[in-house]
């Protein structure tokens, strides 16, 4: 039998507050926000807490309790224009709520888009964010909203909405499934209620009518079925392994398609910024310097803009890094460069490159000797500024790519046979 094709965690959505599983001191009887909520007036208001815990559902009850319009934004797909044609429609209405998911990820201008709106109750804004709002949401914007803290769901919760979803859906019951262990299905999801709902829905739809399911029975299936992207989980790592490795291996359709599994994910705009450009040195480096240029760039660009115009920039500099040419001989340079300084110590500087800003320093001869490079042909003075114990070491070996022979000619014309280019 063929599951609907509602997810099941949207079928079984609480419509009121007293179907809502955990947040009692939110919205349990005489708590703050069910008090606002009864009395008509509810503020706007930032709700933080972790995925899976209610922030959306609390959202839509409040609309549905007061008979409102009620307009749904994402910060990952939507910006300024769309913020702007919701609160232009808003203001025909008497009264109207505006949710905005993941509201840290809106950006400055996409914030203070909002504050007009919110200020002069055109709409009443709730806005849902797993990250401190305090560091994340500006602070005029914040001023005019309540934060409620929605708290992680316990087990003893999780257990309550897998026996809901078996007690309330239909298809559920048809199934006839019984649930003997819980463990799995709890750990898997993560103490997100909707990624159970939906964890339990595939193991069901692919359970045996009757079958009682254990949680050997919930790994072999998710091991199967699933391919969850968590943030903090095994497949955060695995993705933006795959996704340095397709760069590394100058593929930019894969590059281009782990990205948009990263960013469809949710993750965070800045953590594959940061990625891009440490692989810009990493894996590209001199081969192509521009590539740093593009990903530094990037980093600023996408910081100062957020997602969803942020897919734009992510993608431009994946695919330019994909497509150029490779070399790790930096990262070769400085990992051997370090390991002589755990090797040797800390080896005197040599006294001719010593600074001398004082006269004793000069009496004692430092910087005697030093010769000054642009005095000399070519700008250039074959003098030793490496200690004596390790003169003649080479660390940085150009790699074999058009631009890197290019560095790899012209120190060897400086330094002949020293350091073998």
């Amino acid at each position: 039998m063929v599951a609907p094709q509602v997810p099941l965690a949207e079928r079984l959505r609480p419509q009121t507050l007293d179907q809502l599983v955990g947040q009692q001191h939110l919205t349990g009887k005489k708590s703050v926000l069910r008090t606002a909520i009864e009395h008509g007036k509810p503020p706007s208001m930032i709700l933080w807490g972790p995925p899976g815990t209610g922030k959306t559902t609390i959202a839509g009850i409040i609309a549905n309790t007061l008979q409102v319009p009620f307009y749904t934004l994402s910060a990952i797909s939507s910006g300024v224009k769309e913020v702007r044609e919701v609160i232009a429609d808003a203001r025909d209405k008497a009264r109207a709520i505006l949710f905005i998911d993941e509201i840290h990820r809106f950006n400055k201008g996409q914030q203070d888009a909002l504050l007009g709106a919110v200020e002069k109750g055109i709409v009443t804004l709730i806005g849902a964010t797993t990250e401190n709002p305090s560091f994340e949401v500006n602070s005029a914007l914040l001023s005019r909203c309540q934060v409620y803290v929605l708290k992680p769901l316990s087990e003893e919760d999780l257990v309550q909405v897998l026996h809901n979803a078996l007690r309330d859906d239909q298809w559920l019951r048809e199934t006839g499934i019984e649930l003997k262990e819980t463990a799995a299905l709890i750990t898997i999801s993560g103490g997100d209620a909707r990624k159970l709902l939906n964890l339990l829905e595939v193991v069901a739809d692919a359970a045996v009518k009757g079958e009682g399911i254990t949680d050997e029975r919930v790994m072999e299936i998710a091991q199967q079925r699933i391919a969850l992207y968590d943030k903090k989980g095994e497949q955060h790592y695995d993705i933006i392994s795959a996704f340095i490795k397709s760069i590394r291996g100058s593929d930019p359709n894969a590059a281009v398609y782990w990205l948009a599994r990263m960013i469809e994910g949710g993750e965070d705009v800045k953590f594959i910024a940061r990625r891009l450009l440490i692989l810009a040195s990493e894996d590209i480096g001199n081969a192509n310097p521009n590539a740093l240029l593009l990903a530094n760039a990037c980093f600023d660009a996408v910081n100062k803009i957020g997602y969803p115009e942020s897919n734009l920039i992510l993608s431009q500099c994946a695919t330019y890094l994909a497509s150029s040419p490779k070399s790790n001989s930096a990262t070769i340079a400085i990992g051997a460069a370090q390991q002589a300084v755990r090797a040797n110590g800390d080896l005197p500087v040599p006294l001719h490159i010593r600074n001398a800003p004082t006269k004793l320093m000069k009496n004692l001869d430092y910087g005697k000797g030093y010769e000054y490079s642009h005095n000399y042909e070519k700008s250039f003075s074959a003098q030793e500024y490496l200690p004596k114990e390790i003169e003649g070491t080479k660390f940085y070996e150009p790699g074999k790519n058009v631009r890197e022979e290019e560095l790899r000619k012209f120190l060897r014309g400086l330094w002949g046979d020293k350091y073998s280019y």
